[in-house]
């Protein structure tokens, strides 16, 4: 999220593609509903007609999976109609920067593919460089192998009728959205869009997003207020989980986790550290963060304890699907689950329990017995003992039985204290891992095994009591002087000499000194509402990223009733509503001024990027979808990587010919593992259910609240039949299509049970990041006998 959920107020426009915020996110749409009684106008781009489509000015049928064409389609818009914001593009984007020769795009496929190992050589797409190795540009964008030229002539195939024969949007209502939204590229405007899982959960997902992002650079829409691409997490904490290091290939304050091929420590900070920009102070972050986790262990003299570090198998991925896979082949023993219920919450749920019964043991960490938990039930029926997994149950906290910190999606991060005693036995996950590190720690103190030296090297000075004193886990996080033991002031002051520690670079700067800023609750409003005493926002309490593309080239602001930050050049300073994205003191002609995109190297927002399946983001149709690929004869995305055989099962058209999605509701939350349990929100949705069209209903004599049988290539489920105006038929350019819908939190357990969803789902991810493509699959139904 680039900006925050206070910040949509100042929208002109808003655009919601991907997600249901007046449902699954009701206190941002507070601040929507704000804009539009300052006169924005709301825009609702889904599948189905939600309560956010309600609230909307204007709503737009998508079937699932066609994003890109329908950014695509506007993106080619905005460029034909120049009602790109120009000053911004020009100065603030790589749009100027010469491509190289041997870039190339033909039919679907950009240069440098591989087709035995699905992959791309991104080095391919470099750019021009002069004698002195900098970046050959053209200011007036003219050149043909610029990016602007470039990407005018990729998004130029993006025609409105090709486009609304693959999306199933109405021709006339796509063209009002394109006219409404291209209208914040003019000065003074703003635009923001907001998307959730409807958006990242595709074989495109990562690319989705990324179209986004390029339209908003089209229309200086990054770096202001009433702008950004932001992000709706269903979580409370998913954004701190994500900053932590939550996800396979990323550790805290998202630096990549060493490989194999990384032999040595400083081999791996030239890999991965850019030639310009911010990043270029990475090895200050990763030796500092080594210091958190290794302390006095760490030294010049054994590389900072960076051998203790593990490492991802030559390539090896540790992603959701991939560990299931692994599962399935029985390459490992154990599995430890905090909060997760991969029986509901999972692809191929069905698969999901084989998966498991291939374990000798199993820990569930969580508030009620979940599926997961309980799967052996399922799996083994009436004989427990022919399942061979071991499952341990430990009951955990509910968040208002404990203390901490979590960040929300606006990336700030606020502290809550314990408001109940926990029940029973339950801890916090905080005390659980607390306990199991000390007690592991004094398992292997007198281990000479070298591969329990990693164990044995961690620094864990958190209390010795079960509880941890969870005051010295955030001077952890925030990081001191190793030699004075002083909480260090921002990550500026970090080091790369072993002399500074901080356990999450992204929040160095949250607990100088003896103030934790996230215990902040001073409700001040400067300007803008920004809040900037209001917790604490990382980085450095910045609550709009990439403020600095809020002024122009001189240091103005682009519009007065916008002000992020300006040039005050009586003081020598940039001021206004908000901390500077950079070094406060210098001004625009200062020669050593970084760009506005600072964590990009040479600052520039990036049109043209090096993602896995291309610099930009092409349609290519869902794993299984209803229809051939309008734009090229490349159906799905090339540089999907399929996993386990076994549980790749694909449904065709001709067997499976309707679209199915999956969404959520606001009474039950996730797998429904905790609202389930609770009676009144049990009683508000006691069964699961499925949506369906009028019009398929008739054409499938279904009638309202009948039994029916949903079946794809995974599996089958049985449910109520919705029927609703909610749904409608897709004409697409060749064909009628029907779609259909269903919430995802039911399972057999609790007091509200049904069937789950995720049976159905498939077992295919996105290429970059191997989400599952939960929001776009293909299904048959009928009535139940």
């Amino acid at each position: 999220m680039t900006n925050h959920w206070n910040d949509l107020q100042y929208a002109d426009v808003l655009m919601v593609i991907g997600a249901n915020p007046a449902e699954n996110h009701p206190i941002s749409f507070r601040w929507i509903s704000k804009a539009i009684e300052k006169g924005a106008k709301l825009i609702s781009v889904d599948p189905r007609y939600t309560r956010t489509s309600q609230m909307a000015n204007t709503y737009a049928q998508l079937r699932s999976g066609t994003d890109i064409a329908f950014i695509g389609g506007m993106i080619n818009y905005i460029l034909e109609n120049e009602l790109y914001h120009k000053e911004y593009v020009s100065a603030y984007t790589n749009a100027s920067y010469i491509v190289d020769d041997q870039y190339s795009f033909k039919d679907g496929i950009f240069n440098g593919y591989d087709e035995k190992t699905r992959k791309y050589d991104k080095k391919q797409w470099g750019f021009k460089k002069d004698k002195e190795d900098k970046i050959i540009k053209d200011p007036t964008l003219k050149d043909p192998r610029c990016v602007f030229q470039l990407m005018k002539k990729h998004y130029s195939r993006y025609d409105i009728d090709t486009v609304v024969g693959v999306t199933g949007t109405d021709k006339e209502t796509y063209k009002e959205i394109c006219k409404a939204y291209a209208s914040t590229g003019e000065v003074g405007k703003a635009g923001t869009i907001l998307y959730a899982m409807g958006g990242t959960q595709h074989t495109v997902g990562t690319q989705n997003i990324r179209s986004y992002a390029i339209l908003q650079l089209l229309l200086g829409n990054i770096g202001i207020a009433g702008g950004g691409v932001n992000a709706l997490r269903g979580e409370s904490n998913v954004q701190g989980s994500t900053d932590f290091g939550l996800l396979y290939h990323n550790v805290p304050g998202y630096m990549e986790v060493p490989t194999d091929a990384d032999v040595t420590y400083q081999g791996f900070l030239d890999r991965i550290t850019p030639k310009s920009g911010y990043l270029t102070n990475k090895p200050k972050f990763y030796t500092s963060m080594l210091k958190s986790f290794y302390g006095d262990n760490a030294t010049k003299q054994n590389e900072f304890g960076y051998h203790f570090m593990p490492k991802l198998g030559a390539g090896k991925d540790y992603s959701y699907i991939r560990l299931f896979d692994a599962m399935y082949r029985k390459e490992f023993e154990g599995l430890m689950m905090f909060g997760a219920n991969p029986v509901v919450g999972g692809p191929h749920a069905s698969q999901s329990i084989k998966s498991l019964a291939n374990l000798k043991w199993m820990v569930s960490i969580d508030l009620f017995e979940t599926e997961t938990s309980s799967f052996w039930k399922k799996e083994a029926g009436s004989d427990p003992a022919s399942v061979q997994t071991e499952v341990i149950f430990l009951p955990a906290c509910s968040s208002y039985e404990k203390e901490g910190s979590v960040t929300n999606s606006g990336r700030w991060m606020q502290y809550r204290w314990q408001a109940i005693k926990p029940k029973g036995e339950s801890k916090a996950d905080l005390e659980i891992v607390h306990m199991l590190a000390r007690r592991l720690k004094e398992l292997y103190k007198n281990s000479p095994n070298p591969s329990d030296m990693s164990l044995k090297a961690l620094t864990w000075n958190y209390g010795e009591s079960d509880h941890p004193d969870i005051d010295l886990v955030c001077r952890e996080i925030n990081g001191y002087d190793m030699k004075t033991k002083q909480q260090i002031k921002s990550f500026g002051d970090l080091k790369d000499d072993g002399s500074t520690s901080s356990g999450c670079w992204i929040y160095c700067g949250f607990y100088p000194e003896n103030e934790n800023l996230a215990k902040r609750r001073d409700n001040t409003n400067e300007g803008m509402s920004n809040f900037l005493n209001w917790s604490y926002a990382w980085p450095a309490n910045r609550r709009i990223l990439y403020n600095r593309a809020s002024s122009d080239l001189n240091g103005k602001a682009w519009s007065k009733d916008r002000v992020g930050i300006v040039w005050n050049s009586v003081e020598g300073k940039w001021k206004g509503n908000d901390i500077p994205d950079f070094a406060a003191t210098k001004g625009p002609d200062d020669p050593t001024f970084i760009d506005p995109f600072i964590m990009i190297a040479g600052g520039k927002g990036a049109l043209f990027a090096g993602i896995n399946e291309g610099p930009f983001p092409e349609h290519y149709e869902p794993y299984e979808n209803p229809i051939s690929n309008a734009f090229s004869s490349v159906q799905l995305n090339p540089a999907v990587q399929f996993g386990e055989k076994a549980t790749n099962a694909k449904g065709d058209v001709s067997k499976y010919p309707i679209v199915a999605t999956t969404y959520r509701v606001s009474e039950h939350w996730q797998s429904g593992s905790m609202t389930r349990n609770v009676p009144w929100l049990a009683e508000l949705v006691p069964h699961m259910y499925i949506e369906i069209s009028e019009e398929l209903a008739k054409e499938k004599g279904i009638a309202y609240k009948d039994r029916i049988i949903v079946s794809s290539a995974r599996g089958e489920i049985e449910a109520y039949a919705l029927i609703t105006k909610r749904f409608k038929p897709y004409k697409l350019k060749d064909k009628t299509v029907h779609h259909i819908g269903m919430p995802w939190h039911f399972g057999y357990n609790g007091i509200a049970t049904g069937a789950t969803a995720n049976v159905l789902t498939p077992n295919i991810g996105d290429a970059n990041t191997t989400i599952p493509e939960f929001k776009a699959f293909l299904c048959d139904i009928r009535r139940a006998k």
